[in-house]
């Protein structure tokens, strides 16, 4: 049982699938299927059922998998330490859709002006896309706003934004002195996808004055929905710091809701198992101040 056992076993659970495991691990299909039932014997368990030339996984090998993933975690962070990783290594950071397009790219350049020799790689996705690849050691930190529900996951604040109601260039709502949430209900909403965290704050908002969303469109594309706003087709709420030149350009326009805060803070995201090294740790504090 070594090492390289559990790194199949990973591949194995992460896709579900001998044949896709053993491209990416740039193996035959036997070896793989050979690692995973010497384990299985070596444990005497059974951690995958085959039925119809499917794989299904089994509570022992939920619970391997939980144990394996810390154990060939930490077997990479020792071979990193061995290599000098905080100065020549890779470190690789997501954040969601709006930090990613508003604060990521300055802070990797500010980052790299004090470690030159280090890599940045960088995903950009949704929330929940995200939060599952920290999970499975796809990422080592994630900058993501809105709120995070994973119980593995350790969070931090270190930032915030407000989402901004925006209408279309003389939309009636925008004569009045004062707007309500209720006052938006009888207009089509046009909103970020369901794993986003923007929609899945603006739900919560909704759900805890008992309305539940609805909305004509939806999509991961913010300049799609503004687009469509400008053109009349509905109204969104959006993350102010993406807008603000559709705003100063006249394209949409903006009113306050009265009766609810819409702002949201950011987090910086990384899995409570996970080893802060030198660089993550700096990268933090950056992020911080």
């Amino acid at each position: 049982m070594t090492v390289r056992h559990m790194k199949i076993f990973l591949q194995v659970y992460q896709t579900q699938n001998i044949t896709r495991a053993a491209e990416l691990l740039h193996m035959t299909q036997p070896a793989v299927t050979r690692a995973i039932q010497e384990i299985e014997n070596y444990y005497g368990v059974c951690l995958f059922e085959r039925m119809n030339r499917r794989l299904f996984i089994t509570e022992l090998g939920k619970q391997f998998y939980a144990q394996a993933l810390h154990i060939v975690d930490a077997f990479d962070r020792m071979e990193t330490g061995l290599r000098n990783w905080d100065t020549f290594g890779i470190l690789r950071i997501g954040a969601s859709i709006t930090l990613g397009n508003n604060l990521l790219p300055d802070l990797v350049n500010q980052f790299q002006m004090n470690h030159s020799n280090m890599k940045i790689k960088a995903t950009i996705a949704n929330g929940s896309d995200l939060q599952r690849a920290l999970l499975v050691n796809q990422l080592d930190l994630a900058l993501i706003e809105g709120g995070v529900w994973e119980e593995e996951l350790l969070t931090e604040v270190f930032d915030e934004d407000r989402l901004v109601l925006i209408l279309p260039p003389g939309h009636k709502l925008l004569s009045q002195d004062k707007i309500i949430l209720n006052d938006l209900l009888t207009y089509p909403f046009l909103l970020r996808e369901k794993d986003s965290n923007g929609r899945a704050f603006l739900d919560n908002i909704f759900a805890l004055r008992g309305i539940s969303l609805q909305p004509m469109w939806e999509s991961a594309s913010t300049q799609a929905i503004v687009k469509a706003v400008s053109f009349g087709l509905g109204i969104s709420f959006l993350p102010e710091q993406l807008i603000r030149r559709d705003l100063a350009n006249g394209i949409i326009c903006t009113h306050d809701v009265a009766d609810v805060d819409l702002t949201r803070k950011h987090y910086l995201v990384w899995h409570k198992n996970k080893y802060l090294t030198n660089a993550m740790a700096d990268f933090i504090s950056l992020c911080k101040s």
